[in-house]
C-alpha cells in the first residue's frame, strides 16, 4: 500500500443545513488516515439559499484537527459546474486521488476507505459506488420505483451504445485518479447533471479501467433537485451524441480528445 497518496474529498453541498454537519461527522477520519499519507475535505458550498455555508463553517472551528477547508462559491455554479471546480482544485494541488462525496447524507461517508482502495491497491482509474449491483437493496433502500425503472431502462441504453456492462451511470460516489482526470476534457462537460454522465463516457472512451462497488442505497426525507425526465432525455441525448462524434457526424469539445491533447498545456 502506498501511503504518500493524496486524497481530496470534494464535498459538494446546496441547501443542505439541516444535513451537511450529519454527513461530516460519519467521515471515517482515522481509517483515512491509515491509507492515505495526506488528505484534505473540501467542502464546496454551491450558493446556498440557506444557512449551510454558516453551519459548516462552526463546524469546522469546532473539528480544528480535521483538515477541512470550505468554499463559498460567488454563484451558481450547477452540480456538473461545480464538479469542475473541485477536479481543477484537486489537479492545481497535486492531490493524487478525488472521492467525490454528496453532502445530503444519499451516499454514506463510511463507504469512503473501500472506495479508495481499489485506486491505491489495484491502480484503477475510475471507482464507482453502485446502488444498481443488488437491486433488491435498492428498494430496500427506499429509492423510488419511477427511479429504480428508469435507472435500469436508461443504463441497458447506454451500455448498448457505449458497449459496455455497467450496473449503473448514474451513481453520485465516484473516485478518480487524478492522472486520469487530466487527460479529458470534462471542462467542456455540462453544468448541471448530467455531467456524471459525460465524464463517465469520456473515461470509457479513453479505456480508463472502472471498478464498480455495491453500496447500499438511502433516500431520506431531503427535497431532491433532480427532473427527472429532463435529466434522462440529456443523459441519452449526451450518449447518442458520443456516438454521432465516433462515426464522424458531429464535432463537440467534450469528446473531441485528439484536440484537447493537442490544445492542452504543458
Amino acid at each position: 500500500m502506498n501511503k504518500k497518496n493524496r486524497l481530496l474529498i470534494f464535498v459538494l453541498t446546496y441547501n443542505h443545513e439541516k444535513i451537511i454537519t450529519k454527513t461530516l461527522d460519519l467521515i471515517p477520519i482515522e481509517e483515512i488516515n491509515e491509507l492515505v499519507g495526506e488528505y484534505e475535505i473540501l467542502i464546496s458550498d454551491d450558493f446556498s439559499q440557506d444557512l449551510t455555508a454558516k453551519v459548516v463553517k462552526n463546524y469546522i472551528k469546532k473539528n480544528p484537527k480535521i483538515n477541512f477547508k470550505i468554499i463559498s462559491q460567488p454563484k451558481n455554479l450547477g452540480y456538473g459546474g461545480n464538479q469542475k471546480y473541485g477536479y481543477n482544485y484537486a489537479i492545481k494541488n497535486n492531490f493524487d486521488i478525488v472521492l467525490m462525496l454528496h453532502g445530503d447524507g444519499q451516499y454514506s461517508p463510511l463507504l469512503i476507505p473501500s472506495m479508495i482502495l481499489p485506486i491505491i491497491n489495484q491502480n484503477y482509474e475510475v471507482v464507482l459506488g453502485s446502488r444498481m449491483i443488488d437491486k433488491n437493496s435498492a428498494l430496500k433502500g427506499k429509492m423510488p420505483l419511477y427511479k429504480f425503472v428508469g435507472n435500469i431502462a436508461i443504463t441497458l441504453i447506454q451500455n448498448i451504445l457505449l458497449k459496455q456492462n455497467l450496473s449503473e451511470y448514474h451513481t453520485g460516489l465516484r473516485v478518480y485518479k487524478i492522472d486520469a482526470l487530466s487527460k479529458i476534457p470534462f471542462n467542456e462537460n455540462n453544468n448541471g447533471f448530467s455531467f456524471d454522465t459525460d465524464i463517465l463516457i469520456q473515461a470509457i472512451d479513453n479505456k480508463f479501467s472502472i471498478k464498480e462497488i455495491s453500496i447500499p442505497t438511502h433516500y431520506g426525507t431531503e427535497y431532491c433537485n433532480v427532473n427527472v425526465i429532463k435529466y434522462g432525455l440529456m443523459v441519452l441525448f449526451t450518449t447518442f451524441a458520443s456516438r454521432l462524434q465516433k462515426m464522424g457526424l458531429i464535432n463537440l469539445a467534450k469528446f473531441n480528445y485528439k484536440n484537447f491533447r493537442n490544445h492542452k498545456p504543458n
